[in-house]
């Protein structure tokens, strides 16, 4: 069975990281959204709530799950039998990044690659700071983020106003 990993903080999930899912889905027996645990990014959504968000948006999809882990990726991936590991690529910005993290994810555990995927052109400005900052604003991100995303960005942000 081949398996990959899918990491991220997913502080909200996007429509823009679904699409990468979904691709996935395409080419692997088995998707594994990673929720970080990550605490450092100071997020909106607690761990619990990130990984909640994540199952419902994937729960249509039979070959996808969604976990959470804490350490190194490599080590996660392993535990998992992943033999990859995917990265999405919004921009060139991304790639110096993203292409270090690849390069010490091997250094420690040569058997997971590391295959970077770029989401659909209608994503690729899209990430989770940008759809968080508009939310804040009261504007609308009815298609960047999944129904139930949205209604919970709202009511947090809603939480927090008061």
């Amino acid at each position: 069975m081949r398996t990959v990993i899918y990491p991220g903080s997913f502080d909200p999930l996007t429509n823009g990281h679904l699409d990468v899912i979904q691709r996935a889905t395409k080419l692997f027996d088995r998707v594994i959204v990673a929720v970080a645990k990550n605490e450092s990014k100071s997020p909106l959504f607690t761990l619990e709530e990130r990984l909640d968000l994540v199952t419902r948006a994937v729960e249509h999809l039979p070959t996808v799950d969604a976990d959470s882990f804490d350490g190194l990726l490599v080590e996660y991936a392993e535990s998992q039998s992943a033999q990859a590991i995917i990265r999405g690529l919004r921009a060139v910005s991304d790639f110096e990044f993203e292409f270090q993290l690849a390069l010490m994810n091997r250094k420690l555990n040569e058997r997971v690659e590391t295959i970077f995927m770029m989401p659909k052109d209608t994503y690729t400005f899209l990430s989770s700071r940008i759809v968080k900052e508009i939310a804040r604003l009261g504007g609308d991100v009815s298609s960047f983020v999944p129904a139930h995303v949205q209604k919970a960005l709202l009511a947090r942000l809603l939480v927090a106003e008061v």
